[in-house]
């Protein structure tokens, strides 16, 4: 026990960035509370993959065995055309032997993560919305897109709207189903898709589109919307669209990167603090790891507000990093015409001739170790 040792806690929002932090929390001997404004802990979403930097900090957290058991090995990224060709196989499998790449249902580990952090003496007071943030010694804000604490620490801001709208759904799994995710890219869109545990295939759509579309998670769609926007794609794709009954559609907004994310006694993470574009499967991995160098950095200094600012300077860089190159991907993802072709060409040159160079260029996210970079 360090500095944490019966500490109390309170933290806003009980998805996957706020319940890593209370569980961080609790094992350093903090007394946590986390307040969610949802009457149930099944948090809106599909899958989502978790790679190795993530990884490091469920192991520590005792979780590595129920993650493994309630998520899927996946061992590769194929890049494909709208037709279906392959343009780049990523060997992930290949690149870091015995690394956790796997993917898994939002619900499940937001399951995962109450159950340990309830287990760690953390109390988890559901249907409690936060309208103002409470005066308290140590509080959190783990409370997402439109984040309060936020805005209390750096004011009101407007997002940017990319004009990209992005469907989720999920569909049965089909017999001899190829591990890993795939992405298929074409003119102004892109399919992702990836099994999930259970027996179902995540399907992530993301369309260019001129109209400004709701920022959120739950918005009902018609799957009829998804089918026609993806009408010109082959391989698969048409198959998985066919199976879709229910699909919601959000759009994708930019936010900047927080400038502020403390004072001597409020801190924020995850969503909160650095909200991202879903191009390079990171939003829930920089939460996890926010979570933990947030408890870390506050078990190690009983100096709250040095301890808080050692947080942030850990934190920003890194984060802003990440969200800068899922914007780049956005970008890749959607070319069209002669630059579509002349990319693909050399993707498809690199996978025969250096197929570990294009894993090299994302290599710092995954390496990445949170556990041992935390004070």
């Amino acid at each position: 026990m360090g500095a944490l040792a019966g500490r109390p806690a309170l933290v806003v929002g009980g998805g996957i960035g706020g319940l890593t932090a209370a569980l961080a929390l609790a094992r350093r001997g903090a007394a946590v509370t986390v307040l969610e404004r949802a009457p149930r802990l099944d948090e809106v979403g599909a899958g989502i993959q978790i790679s190795p930097n993530a990884a490091h900090v469920l192991d520590a957290l005792g979780l590595s065995g129920p993650f493994r058991a309630a998520s899927v090995d996946s061992p590769a990224v194929t890049l494909r055309d709208h037709r279906g060709g392959l343009v780049l196989r990523m060997d992930l499998a290949a690149a870091r032997p015995g690394q956790d790449f796997r993917t898994i249902h939002r619900a499940r580990l937001i399951a995962l993560l109450s159950d340990a952090a309830r287990a760690s003496g953390v109390t988890i007071r559901l249907d409690s919305p936060v309208e103002e943030p409470p005066d308290v010694p140590l509080l959190i804000g783990a409370d997402g897109l439109h984040s309060r604490l936020r805005a209390a620490l750096n004011g009101a801001e407007t997002p940017f709207f990319t004009r990209q709208a992005a469907w989720r759904a999920l569909i049965p799994l089909e017999p001899g189903a190829q591990p890993g995710a795939q992405v298929f890219m074409g003119a102004g869109r892109h399919l992702v898709s990836y099994p999930l545990a259970g027996g179902l295939r995540n399907i992530v759509a993301v369309e260019e589109r001129g109209s400004w579309t709701v920022e959120g998670w739950s918005l009902p769609d018609d799957p009829a919307n998804l089918r026609r926007a993806f009408a010109g794609f082959g391989g698969p794709v048409p198959g998985w669209l066919e199976q879709v009954t229910r699909c919601a559609v959000w759009g994708l907004h930019r936010h900047p990167v927080a400038p502020r994310w403390h004072d001597d006694r409020r801190a924020i993470l995850g969503d909160a603090a650095h909200p991202t574009l879903p191009f390079l499967a990171q939003g829930a991995c920089m939460a996890i790891e926010d979570g933990w160098t947030l408890a870390a950095c506050l078990d190690a200094d009983a100096d709250q507000p040095r301890a808080l600012a050692r947080y942030q300077a850990l934190r920003r860089g890194r984060c802003a990093r990440i969200v800068d190159a899922a914007s780049a991907n956005a970008r890749n993802y959607h070319l069209d015409g002669a630059r579509r072709l002349a990319a693909h060409a050399l993707l498809r040159m690199a996978g025969r001739l250096a197929p570990g160079a294009v894993f090299g260029r994302f290599a710092w996210v995954y390496d990445f170790d949170p556990v041992a970079a935390a004070p």
